[in-house]
């Protein structure tokens, strides 16, 4: 088996004249950023020179490719990393931001970011020796990425708000725009509504610019100008019942915004005030009750709590105050390292690109001629940001609706204010302390556990949202935002608590949980899992995933125990959360669960003792979890920043609970399901398992198990120990996932139901019996070398470059999956061969995949031990007698069917079955004519056919439609991996094989 050969990357040009790439890189600093520091020239430029080898080995991996693109790409990097973390004092460059290194290297913002991870997961190691190893908490990357896209978002929803509330209007000489026909808001009272904006952000937010924190604060900006901007320049028609609240014969201003953008009407006017401070402070403008001024403007409005300030928006002031707006932001903001959010004033600006990303915040893909892979080949592909839009939410059975039929546009923000309503009107009014039934269950254990569990929620709820010590320019703000997100999360949790109680007495016959309800890890896990659902609902910047498990103690692993009991006994729980946890659950899986300090290493040395020797050797082993006390001194420590919880782990000295101190006790799910109840399935698969009688098959877990010793035997029998259990159900919860993705690159292939099922086979052999091969990677990583070398046993003319190509297109795809493998050469070194620690998917397919994967390959090949009767060609060459006619047997499993679903390799139509609930809605008057459904014709006595033909034909046709075809209102059941993963039966079949060929390799041409 010959080994792929990669294409040598383009070398270093002769210099010409001396112009070495040191000299260019000082040039772009001097020349084009104008830099004369020094000390921070001298570290950028150690930076590159130390990884300027690893620029050249990765040049094709850069933007276009080319030479000069990538190496200011390169420049770019290294001097954003080296501005956020020198040192404060002399060495830093103050005043050099993000923007302006971008402007100089001729990058846009997202683009930047999209190969920024890149350029830290290679030279990682080098800043680790030159900035230590919490450089990553100090370089804030991912937080600096979603920050932008908060602020991309909020830019685009402040325009289309402006452009619906006004008409576009120059101040200056009141001349009226064409809205169709604008590229831009060329308005000053835009401009003064954003700067106002980003003064809150400055001086009100800060550590807490949440999504939801944020979009408050727009909506109180949009109420200044509707209460300032001269009436003739409002559009909003305050006869509109739909949108606009009555107060008598006068429509109530706040209560309107607060309808039309689901904002709480409590927070906004708090907001609001805060923002008229703003113009008081900085505009030096005096206010006055609307009530007692009654300005012109404001008739037929309640002035009731409203604030005016004459002259505000005239125009012999405005421009004086856009220019104090800018001066004070400017203030603000002249040491800052990150964005120039004035930037989102002109969305023509090269650093904003051409793209969109409200509708995926970050796109995988580069720039240039490799990023044009239609991202939008697939509806699935919408929700792999989590600020990507959902469709609107189904109504729960206990009264509240979550989302409904709505003519407003599913969009980041949107979802964010719909999960947010969720939480203040069903979790906020909750009691923040047991209730009557919960406490049943505390007082019914072997001892009073009550106080156990407040105070546990308190300390740990303590340590996800920190309040701000007094050395931290404490801000009221920040803690009152704190203990609102505390008191969300514990109600949350007291909330879900009680549910699961109910249904484990209802499945014990008993009361009594004290093996569950004294569990230290269950009750961290469920509080993470509140607290980061709230912190999904607020969209925070500065806390994002995993930090609930950095500061609770508590390992992925740990998490995915409770992810599917939490969903599963939360019935309220907004389709945006549920989708959340949902992709949770496919990060846990894919990838975070096989990295260097998970707890299922110490459940595998357990149930798999032939691999305790290499999981040593790798450092795998999770580290015992910090105590309580520890966690409850380090929040009174009032430090600052959070340090690892890695630090606590010396106060750990006894176990609490008999074993709660090792990590190595793991869930014991019944292997025979993943999800029992699915909450994630659409009404299909909920038909499909209905059909199947999966629920009378399979018994409930119990979840109290899921948290026991890995010694002690399964509750499933067997003879098995929990930790065999917890490893067997985790591998099919991977196979699974892996069929739902092997069967999407097989469609996107073109590839046959062999290849398929020899794919599948091929991984179930290396989960099975090359497990190592896994640890500290990502399982894609492992099915695209399963693709190549089955294309080459079946003499197939499939490329590692179509197979990467058509991987992007996959709703789960990640750059650094192909480009940044893990390789551990000190298990090489008798091959003598060397290199950085991450490579590429073809050198780590050549160097560690074909060696220890070969015997398997040979194994499904004609022959080998997995031979099938499904994979006999011809009937003549059936020997194992079964009959030819008979329906033959498949070792991959079933999987329902992806809605929606394309149905044309030609155009993006996509089909997807009608849900039940939905069929009046959609079957009324106005929009009969659209619809077919099962057992009606759109005329009498017509073939199903004619009326497919019909609905084309009226939809493609010059026809006026009456309103528009609002499809965010169909609930089409989007199916993503884990939705089918967590859908699937357990089913045995043997291995697939294929005809016997030669294993061939090619040069790759990629």
């Amino acid at each position: 088996m010959t080994e792929l050969k990669k294409i040598p990357s383009p070398s270093h040009p002769a210099d010409e004249g001396g112009n070495t790439i040191e000299a260019r890189f000082a040039h772009f600093s001097k020349n084009d950023l104008r830099l004369d520091d020094d000390k921070f020239l001298a570290q950028a430029t150690k930076l590159l020179d130390e990884s300027k080898h690893l620029l050249m080995a990765n040049v094709p991996a850069l933007g276009t490719g080319t030479l000069d693109e990538a190496e200011r790409y390169w420049f770019a990097f290294v001097l954003y990393s080296v501005r956020k973390l020198s040192e404060n004092g002399d060495s830093v460059e103050k005043g050099l931001n993000l923007c302006q290194i971008l402007r100089a290297a001729r990058l846009n913002i997202d683009d930047f970011y999209k190969e920024l991870y890149q350029f830290l997961i290679k030279v990682g190691s080098i800043l680790s020796n030159l900035y230590g190893g919490d450089w990553q908490k100090r370089l804030e990357a991912k937080e600096s990425h979603t920050n932008f896209v908060h602020l991309f978002c909020l830019s685009k929803k402040y325009k289309n708000a402006y452009r619906e509330l006004f008409s576009i209007v120059n101040a200056n000489n009141d001349k009226q725009l064409n809205v169709a026909n604008a590229s831009g808001c060329e308005s000053d009272y835009y401009r003064f509504g954003w700067l106002l904006f980003l003064a809150l952000r400055v001086h009100v937010f800060r550590p807490c610019k949440t999504l939801v924190s944020c979009t408050h604060g727009l909506v109180s900006v949009l109420a200044i100008l509707l209460i300032h901007v001269p009436a003739h320049f409002r559009n909003l028609n305050l006869n509109d019942s739909e949108r606009i609240v009555m107060r008598g014969d006068k429509a109530d201003l706040v209560a309107s915004l607060c309808n039309m953008y689901g904002t709480s009407e409590d927070e906004l006017r708090k907001t609001l005030e805060k923002a008229n401070n703003l113009i008081t402070d900085i505009l030096k403008k005096k206010p006055c009750l609307a009530s007692e001024c009654k300005p012109a403007n404001l008739e037929n409005i309640v002035t009731d709590g409203l604030v005016y300030f004459e002259g505000l928006m005239d125009e012999s002031s405005l421009s004086s105050s856009i220019y104090l707006l800018e001066k004070d932001y400017d203030a603000a903001t002249h040491d800052m390292d990150g964005l120039d959010e004035m930037i989102f004033l002109n969305e023509n600006d090269s650093l904003l690109g051409s793209g969109s990303l409200s509708g995926g915040a970050t796109n995988s893909y580069g720039n240039g001629t490799k990023r044009k892979l239609d991202a939008m080949s697939s509806p699935a592909k919408t929700i792999t940001s989590p600020l990507s839009p959902h469709r609107s939410p189904i109504c729960h059975s206990n009264g509240f609706i979550v989302g409904g039929i709505s003519k407003m546009a599913s969009t980041p923000v949107t979802t964010a204010m719909t999960t947010a309503k969720w939480l203040r009107t069903v979790i906020a009014p909750l009691p923040s302390k047991p209730s009557a039934e919960l406490e049943k269950f505390l007082t019914s254990c072997d001892r009073d556990v009550t106080p156990d569990v407040t105070r546990r929620a308190q300390i740990i709820l303590e340590a996800i949202f920190p309040s701000s010590g007094l050395g931290q320019n404490a801000s009221l703000m920040d803690n009152i935002w704190a203990e609102q997100r505390r008191m969300e999360a514990m109600k949350l949790y007291f909330r879900v608590l009680q549910a699961l109680c109910t249904a484990e007495s209802q499945i014990l016959h008993a009361n009594n949980l004290t093996s569950l309800l004294t569990n230290e890890r269950f009750h961290r896990c469920m509080l993470a899992c509140s607290a980061e659902l709230v912190l999904a609902t607020h969209k925070t910047v500065t806390m994002l995933f995993p930090t609930v498990l950095e500061r609770t103690g508590i390992t992925a692993f740990d998490l995915s125990k409770v992810i599917e009991s939490f969903i599963r006994h939360e019935e309220s729980l907004p389709r945006e959360l549920r989708r959340h946890l949902n992709s949770l659950e496919e990060r846990l899986l894919e990838s975070m669960v096989w990295e260097k300090g998970s707890s299922m290493y110490n459940s595998l040395i357990v149930a798999r003792p032939a691999l305790s020797a290499e999981i040593s050797r790798l450092g795998l082993l999770a580290e015992p979890m910090p105590s309580l006390d520890a966690i409850a001194m380090h929040n009174n420590m009032s430090c600052g920043v959070l340090p690892p919880m890695q630090a606590l782990l010396k106060h750990e000295k006894h176990g609490q609970n008999g074993d709660i101190r090792s990590p190595k006790r793991v869930c014991t799910e019944y292997r025979s399901v993943l999800v029992e109840r699915n909450s994630f399935t659409s009404p299909v698969k909920d038909r499909l398992l209905a059909l199947n009688n999966l629920k009378s098959k399979f018994p409930p877990p119990i979840l109290h198990s899921a948290f026991a010793s890995p010694t002690r035997p399964s509750p499933g029998g067997g003879g098995e120990t929990c930790a065999e259990t917890a490893v067997n159900v985790f591998f099919s919860k991977i196979v699974k996932l892996a069929a739902v993705r092997i069967n999407g690159m097989v469609e996107r292939l073109q590839l046959s139901q062999q290849i398929r099922e020899s794919v599948y086979c091929l991984f179930q052999k290396i989960l099975s019996q090359r497990t190592t091969l896994f640890f500290n990677r990502h399982i894609d990583q492992i099915l695209l070398c399963c693709f190549y070398g089955v294309s080459k046993i079946s003499q197939l003319t499939l490329t590692f470059k179509e197979i990467i190509f058509n991987y992007r297109k996959q709703p789960q795809c990640k750059p650094q999956v192909f480009r940044n493998v893990y390789v551990d050469w000190k298990a090489l070194r008798r091959t003598g061969k060397s290199g950085p620690d991450h490579v590429d998917i073809i050198t780590f397919y050549n160097e560690i995949f074909v060696p220890a994967v070969k015997p398997l390959l040979v194994e499904i090949a004609p022959g080998g031990s997995a031979q099938s009767g499904s994979q006999v060609p011809e009937a003549k060459n059936n020997t194992n007698g079964v009959n030819p006619s008979s329906p033959r047997t498949s070792s991959f499993p079933s999987l329902p069917d992806m809605s929606p679903k394309k149905v044309s390799a030609a155009h993006n139509v996509y089909v997807s079955p009608l849900r039940s609930s939905k069929m009046d809605a959609l079957i009324s008057h106005s929009s009969r004519s659209y619809y077919a459904c099962v057992g009606e014709s759109t005329h009498a006595y017509q073939s199903p056919s004619k009326d497919l033909t019909a609905i084309n034909n009226r939809l493609n046709g010059n026809r006026k439609v009456r309103g528009t075809l609002n499809f965010d209102d169909v609930d089409v059941g989007l199916v993503t991996d884990s939705v089918v993963a967590n859908s699937l039966y357990v089913q045995n079949g043997s291995c697939a094989s294929s005809s016997h060929m030669v294993v061939k390799s090619e040069q790759q041409d990629s």
